[in-house]
This record gives C-alpha cells, sequence and structure tokens, in this order.
C-alpha cells in the first residue's frame, strides 16, 4: 500500500490510481468527516465506520488541526493504513487542512469563523469536486463542528453520537449547544441505547447503530503473537485503549489474589495523570504484563490468544452510555468473556459473564476458564452475537440511511449494486427515533 500526498491531502490507496474497480458504489456522493482525532491515531469506531463508508461514496477524512505541523514525509510514514481486515479503498482520502487554521473550539466572532471553516475545509470540498461529486455529505463527530453547518456547503449532514461527550462520571445534562447540532441535522447515529433514550427525541431521524467488529479478521486464525507466547496460561486479557475508565484497582486486587494467573494488557495508555499510580502498582507485580500498542491489523491474533477476555469498566454515569469496541471483538475471538454489569453488556448476559466485587470476579473467572465454558458450542454462540455486528453490516446501514436522505433514485441505486440477501428493507436499520 502506498501513500500519495499532494496539496495537503494525503491519499491512502492500494494502487496510486483510480482504476474503475477502485470506485465506490455511488462515485457522483462525497463524504466530508470532521473528526476530533489524526487518521493515524489508536483506531476508534469512527476509523473503521469511515474507512467502510468509502465503499459506498468517495470520503475525506479530515485532520485536525494539531497534526498540520508535520511534514508531508513524516504523515506518510504514520500506521495505520490497515483496517484489521484488509487495505483501505482508493476512494478514502485523507485532508490536512492548513496550518494556521485554528480549532472551532476557540471563541471568536461568528462571522468569523465562518469564514475560517470555508477556507479550513475548500479542499476537501475541492477534492471531492475533482472527484465527480455532485453530492456532498457533511459528517460530524463531535458538538464543536456545529458552526460547519453554515460554513460548508452540503447537501446532507449527520451527526455521530459514539460516546457521551462530557466524559464525565457524573451524568451531566446535555448541553443545548449538542442539543440544538442534533436538531439541526437530517440524520443522527446513536452507538448505545442509553444514549438514544438521553437524546434520541432530539431528531426523528435518529438511527441505533452499535459499534461493531471486523468479524473475519477476528474468526480467522492468527499465529501466536511473540511477545505473547513466553507468558505462561491461564492468560487474562484486556486488549485495548488504557484509560481512566478501566478498574485498575480490580485489576490490582485480583492480581494478588490470584499469582498463577497472568494479567495481559495490550493496548496504548491514555489519561496518564488520572491512572499513572495504578499502572505504577500494577508493573510491579510478576504475573501483570503491559505489552504495549499495537498496529491495529495485529489486534485480533492477541485477543485470539488469550484464555478470558476481561472488560473491567467502572461502573458509573459515563460507563452507562458507552457501547465498548472490545466487546463483539472478544465475543468474535470466541473466547470466554468477564465482564462489567455496565448497561451495555447487561444485554449480553447470555454470552458473558457478568461481576461486580472482586469475590464475584474471582469466581467468574474461575468459571470461564473450566471446559464447559471453552466449549466449542459456546464458542459458536459468542460468535454468532458477534457475527450480527459485523462492521461491514452496521455501515450498510449507516449508508442506507445517508442514501434516503439524498432521495429515492440514491437509495435504489445503493440497492442495485447490493446481493439480495444484503438489501436492507426499508425501516429495517437498528432502530429509529
Amino acid at each position: 500500500m502506498t501513500r500519495a500526498a499532494a496539496n495537503g491531502h494525503s491519499r491512502v490507496t492500494s494502487s496510486g490510481t483510480d482504476s474503475g474497480r477502485d470506485l465506490p458504489v455511488l462515485p457522483d456522493v462525497g463524504l466530508i468527516a470532521l473528526v476530533p482525532d489524526a487518521w493515524d491515531a489508536t483506531w476508534q469506531s469512527r476509523h473503521y465506520v469511515l474507512t467502510r463508508l468509502a465503499r459506498y461514496f468517495h470520503v475525506v477524512w479530515c485532520n485536525p488541526t494539531a497534526v498540520n505541523d508535520r511534514s508531508d514525509d513524516q504523515y506518510a510514514a504514520a500506521r495505520g493504513d490497515r483496517a484489521a481486515g484488509g487495505e483501505v479503498p482508493a476512494s478514502f482520502t485523507v485532508h490536512n487542512p492548513p496550518s494556521w487554521a485554528s480549532a472551532f473550539r476557540f471563541q471568536r466572532p461568528a462571522a468569523f469563523a465562518g469564514l475560517v471553516i470555508q477556507q479550513r475545509y475548500r479542499g476537501a470540498r475541492r477534492h471531492l469536486a475533482i472527484r465527480g461529486c455532485d453530492r456532498v455529505l457533511l459528517s460530524l463527530w463531535r458538538p464543536y463542528f456545529a458552526r460547519a453547518l453554515d460554513a460548508i456547503p452540503h447537501h446532507v449532514s449527520c451527526y455521530h453520537i459514539d460516546d457521551e461527550y462530557t466524559f464525565s462520571d457524573i451524568e451531566q445534562a446535555t448541553d443545548e449547544r449538542e442539543a440544538s447540532l442534533i436538531r439541526r441535522v437530517d440524520q443522527v447515529f446513536v452507538s448505545s441505547r442509553g444514549l438514544l433514550d438521553k437524546k434520541g427525541h432530539l431528531n426523528p431521524s435518529t438511527l441505533f447503530v452499535p459499534n461493531g467488529v471486523d468479524y473475519a479478521a477476528y474468526v480467522a486464525s492468527s499465529p501466536e503473537p511473540a511477545d505473547l507466547q513466553p507468558i505462561p496460561h491461564p492468560r487474562l486479557g484486556y486488549v485495548g485503549l488504557i484509560k481512566r475508565q478501566l478498574d485498575l484497582e480490580l485489576l490490582y486486587a485480583l492480581a494478588r489474589r490470584h499469582p498463577t494467573w497472568s494479567f495481559v494488557l495490550v493496548g496504548p495508555q491514555k489519561h496518564r495523570e488520572h491512572i499513572g499510580a495504578s499502572i505504577e502498582k500494577l508493573m510491579q507485580l510478576p504475573n501483570v504484563h503491559f505489552l504495549g500498542e499495537k498496529p491495529v491489523g495485529e489486534l485480533p491474533a492477541y485477543t485470539q490468544h488469550i484464555d478470558v477476555c476481561l472488560l473491567c469498566y467502572k461502573v458509573d454515569d459515563y460507563t452507562k452510555f458507552i457501547y465498548p469496541l472490545k466487546l463483539n471483538e472478544s465475543l468474535a475471538s470466541g473466547r470466554p468473556c468477564v465482564a462489567s454489569p455496565i448497561r451495555t453488556l447487561q444485554e449480553f448476559s447470555s454470552v458473558l459473564d457478568l461481576a461486580r466485587t472482586e469475590d464475584e470476579w474471582s469466581e467468574a473467572i474461575a468459571t470461564a476458564l473450566t471446559p464447559s465454558r471453552r466449549s466449542e458450542a459456546c464458542s459458536a454462540a459468542r460468535r454468532e452475537v458477534a457475527r450480527r455486528h459485523d462492521w461491514d453490516l452496521l455501515v450498510q446501514q449507516i449508508a442506507t440511511a445517508l442514501c434516503d436522505k439524498l432521495g429515492p433514485s440514491y437509495r435504489q441505486r445503493l440497492q442495485q449494486s447490493m446481493p439480495e440477501s444484503r438489501v436492507l428493507a426499508s425501516g429495517s436499520p437498528r432502530e429509529r427515533r
């Protein structure tokens, strides 16, 4: 895979050219995505969604200003070229807005702010015009991008609520600025039922689309990673972002209580100011192993080669709104999972063991290690749940909803491009409000 960088763009492509096979299903439709993080950052739901939307439309991922101080060469060497399941489509482009443009969060007169936004994303709009796009979708992934609705010409707008953006452990009322944005956009996508209950009533065109899994990547057998091989079984693992929402004190208590169990954490560390002391304590224990961040394409191998997946979240007013990416990734591996009883995970109690206290966690993990929980029948049940949450199926729902907003001819063209078994009936996406 190569990257061609020019005119402020970094093109992600397998060939460097736009052959017919590289064109999306609807090549006359382009999507501008305003996202809070860089393309080469740790993969989040937006990475999985937007790379797959590029199968349907031309997609431009707009990097935030903070990453624009690096050269094209530095950007070309950045990681993140591959999704877990393969190459990123040639119709997916990364756009670096001009470095002088500051972020939306800074206060400024509205008229000047609109001008800054227009200039900041003019390159993205021009890129789509060159590709022959005469319809533009605007995809917003944070509340502070609201001004773009007035500043960037577009035909359909959508807002993705994939988190509680207050990030508060104590529930806060929906900010009026976010509520106004939700009401204004043409389509809203919500990733958890908690968020749907809280904000779904604000726009009748709200669709519940949970986080998914690159199913094929997680069910395909992968060789055991070299740095995992020396770690003795049983291995209890978490593969993902290590952040303050994890109950690290619980992990410490469990690791001390069960010195013959190996606790494996794979992923980058975030919120060091909040969790640094807890991490240092864990690192002192001989049966705790931090393996660091891995490329996204390598993550399935780590999940497959642990014995029990741990979804050890704190139970508070923030986590009741999340839908963990790790859920369906863990289930797709077929491994037993022990989880905290946050709202989303309670809905999967048929394929998860839920635990709250240290004693309950000890008992649940011991049970998960028994042959009955590791049987092929149990593994198959977990994989079946994950299969229904394949990112390909979920993003098809998002593409269908956007085509509905563009008009009947776009919905018809989309349906004609798909195998009959995968065409969605009208209104069939997960849940509408």
